[in-house]
């Protein structure tokens, strides 16, 4: 394999492995934030975790690859060193994930006080008014 097959696989798979992302970010769009962004960060790491297969002329593979070709082969050659790769870079991607997380509870917390304040500060509206006097008085006016 020359230097350009190389670079050429590498850019195919990263095309395709961006692609997987964004089909993904796609499915997990529906769901409560505290399951869909630690899906997220699983499939990036899957998606984009290289491992080193030819340590002499310094090859990278995609790591889940070389895991499912492994273990689909029962060669065992780079598998141990394709998991350990995984778990280095999820457990990265996670505390990269839970700084991110961190950093961004005190900013929503804020902003969730700016605007119930300001929604306490607004003035009522001529309808709200009038709706809350009709039930202060006990009777139902009636709509037109």
């Amino acid at each position: 394999m020359t230097e350009q097959d190389y670079l050429l696989a590498w850019a195919v798979y990263a095309v395709a492995a961006l692609g997987c992302l964004l089909v993904g970010f796609r499915i997990t769009s529906w769901m409560w934030r505290g399951l869909r962004e630690p899906l997220r960060v699983v499939m990036a790491v899957l998606l984009l975790s290289p491992t080193l297969v030819d340590p002499v002329r310094e090859f990278y593979a995609p790591a889940i690859a070389i895991t499912a070709l492994d273990l689909l082969m029962k060669t065992g050659g780079n598998l141990w060193r394709a998991i350990s790769d995984l778990a280095m870079f999820g457990m990265i991607g996670f505390a990269l994930y839970m700084l991110f997380v961190v950093i961004r509870w005190p900013l929503l917390r804020r902003s969730r006080a700016k605007r119930q304040a300001a929604e306490a500060a607004r003035e009522p509206t001529m309808r709200e008014v009038l709706e809350q006097r009709n039930l202060d008085d006990g009777r139902v006016e009636p709509r037109l």
